[in-house]
């Protein structure tokens, strides 16, 4: 039995997903003949070619009517169509780190046609960015425009709900029924729909598989994937061949836990919930015949006795597998030389989202600290904490440098623990390992200036982090265990460690005032000013099922609105506020703000000046953060 596992439209285009790469390591250790493929990946690569767009033309030169072609980006595509064609090879080779000379012209605004994402494109913030030296990454940020332009002529003339790294997102998230899903699946098929059926069948001749995973992160990933699936169980059946497709992944497990919409089973055989390793693994056997169904582990399967029901199978028997035997992470099969790097916002942190690749691996399983009551605590995936052998994760980062030719990785935990951080950091150290790395933590006084100028010697390049509301009365309801005084002693920590900070912020936190939310853009005003962040972005608060705010709601003050016709997905909830204040429309400004503040613009005027309407003065101490600095 083969088993491929795949990444569907759309995550990122940078670098590859992990889960196949796991799960991959994972199913090999075991003795399974297993592979991955990027499809989501593969889609994009053919339709930003010569060919690609050949065929976006004529698709939208079929649909001649006045509406579509009032569109800004089509209009634009269309005139200039001869230079898209002409430039779009050499754009992408460029972007997947080939041809590093072409930079020159790409970066002297000579080669690539301009459309509508140049319009907003200031020289001085240019400047700023790369100076007149930094040619290759202020040529990868006008490739990016570009790229972007053309992808606004894919969503507003092909399909509007393709995007780089989503598509079909409002489509799957937190949708109670399946009902947008189906229609959107019973539509004619378009372009992308053609293209991506081509990947699908040279993927299943190539492969050759009896199983095929679908790994689903996110939202944005569940059209795509059931495309897939609905492709490739065509394709395979009239070949006379029986092909098991199963499901999971970061949705699936927090968003279709209580699934009960049984046309889901019309794409795939099996949906597994939390870690995948040992449900696949005894759903493998299950399909092998050498296991009883009622011995699954977290399985959805359509009922064998009602047709229209869904069955739970789960054996209380079985457990996860230790994070020291899950195996080790395999990039094979992944064309780690063909990703594409992008540099779309002047943010220095930004960038290690979507520039370069990262080799990802996580030091330990779950959140040492699980108990932000905005967080979803209740579920596997952070309430069962687990930490990874150091010797064996630094074993399985020197494989994955060498499989990838990258000494880069990105450690995706929850929130990476201090201890591991300075186990790993010595172990690296005392090995002579030249690796860069970065990932998540918490903001605790446990990251002193010994530890940070530990981590920075051992190769911690950027680390994020967040501090939310930036009030502490907020913080402390929300049980984030630091307060805004500690946060800026520990990002000044990093930052004096020549380490990049990112603050996650958070508005809209059930029962904030509209002083609490002016109080907070100070306090990152003062952040920004005194050294101890580099970048950071403004996030609404959405209340979510698994989290103690959705599980308890009342001691938050709020009222959640019962949805009774809930039979798919349940993450946002919908609730009231007690305040009634309309945080929506503190948005702009507070987002405004940490843009400029991180060009270093605006650090020493009035944070009322980024409102459009008129709101308090602050209450906070203009020295507040320096004094907790000292």
């Amino acid at each position: 039995m083969k088993i491929l596992s795949v990444i569907p439209p759309l995550v990122q285009i940078n670098t590859p997903y992990p889960s196949t790469s796991f799960i991959t390591g994972f199913l090999r250790s075991r003795g399974w003949a297993a592979a991955q493929r990027d499809l989501g990946l593969e889609l994009v690569l053919a339709l930003l070619s010569a060919e690609g767009l050949d065929q976006v033309r004529t698709e939208l030169e079929r649909r001649a009517d006045s509406e579509l072609h009032g569109n800004d980006s089509i209009a634009f595509f269309l005139d200039a169509f001869d230079d898209y064609r002409r430039t779009i090879g050499s754009a992408i080779r460029f972007l997947q780190g080939g041809d590093p000379a072409i930079a020159h012209r790409i970066a002297s605004r000579t080669l690539l046609p301009e459309g509508p994402r140049f319009a907003s494109l200031d020289t001085e913030d240019l400047a700023w960015a790369f100076g007149s030296m930094g040619v290759q990454d202020r040529a990868k940020h006008v490739a990016s425009l570009y790229i972007d332009d053309l992808t606004d002529v894919i969503s507003a003339g092909i399909d509007p709900e393709f995007s780089l790294s989503r598509y079909g997102e409002k489509l799957a998230s937190s949708q109670p029924t399946f009902d947008p899903l189906w229609t959107a699946l019973k539509q004619p098929p378009n372009l992308l729909d053609r293209l991506l059926d081509e990947a699908v069948k040279k993927a299943l001749d190539e492969e050759t598989p009896d199983v095929l995973l679908l790994t689903v992160p996110f939202p944005g990933c569940m059209l795509g994937a059931l495309k897939i699936a609905r492709a490739a169980r065509t394709i395979q059946t009239e070949r006379g061949k029986t092909l098991r497709i199963a499901l999971g992944g970061g949705y699936v497990n927090t968003e279709l836990r209580s699934v009960r919409d049984a046309r889901i089973f019309d794409f795939v055989d099996a949906i597994t919930l939390d870690d995948g390793e040992r449900p696949l693994e005894c759903l493998l056997e299950y399909w092998s015949k050498k296991r009883e169904r009622k011995d699954l582990f977290r399985t959805f399967l359509r009922s064998e006795k009602v047709a229209l029901a869904i069955e739970y199978c789960h054996s209380e028997s079985e457990h996860d597998i230790p994070q020291s035997q899950t195996g080790q992470p395999t990039l094979e099969g992944l064309p780690i030389r063909r990703y594409i790097s992008m540099v779309e916002m002047l943010n220095p942190m930004h960038r290690f989202w979507s520039d370069l690749h990262w080799n990802k691996l996580m030091l330990a399983h779950g959140c040492y600290w699980h108990q932000c009551t905005f967080c979803d605590v209740t579920l596997d995936y952070i309430k069962r904490y687990e930490v990874s052998p150091i010797q064996i994760t630094v074993e399985r980062m020197k494989k994955l440098a060498a499989e990838s030719g990258s000494s880069g990785f990105h450690f995706v935990d929850e929130a990476a623990p201090p201890v591991v951080l300075k186990e790993l950091s010595r172990a690296l150290i005392e090995q002579g390992q030249s690796f860069s790395w970065w990932g998540n933590i918490r903001f605790e006084k446990t990251f002193t200036r010994e530890l940070t100028e530990l981590m920075s010697d051992a190769g911690c390049v950027a680390i994020s982090g967040g501090l939310e509301v930036a009030s502490d009365r907020l913080l402390k309801k929300m049980k984030k265990g630091v307060s805004v005084e500690q946060v800026a002693r520990v990002t000044r920590n990093f930052r004096d460690s020549k380490v990049m900070v990112h603050a996650y912020l958070m508005y809209g936190f059930p029962t904030q005032t509209e002083q609490e939310t002016i109080d907070s853009l100070e306090r990152v005003r003062q952040l920004f000013l005194n050294g101890c962040l580099t970048s950071a972005f403004w996030h609404r608060f959405s209340a979510t099922a698994h989290s103690p705010i959705g599980h308890d709601p009342a001691a938050f003050g709020i009222e959640i609105e019962s949805d009774s016709e809930l039979t798919f997905a349940r993450n946002d909830l919908k609730f009231t506020d007690p305040t009634g204040l309309d945080h929506d429309r503190y948005g702009a400004g507070l987002r405004k703000a940490v843009y400029n503040y991180m060009l270093g613009i605006g650090l020493d005027a009035d944070v009322r000046t980024w409102f459009e309407m008129k709101v308090p003065q602050t209450t906070v101490s203009p020295d507040f953060i320096q004094k907790a600095l000292q």
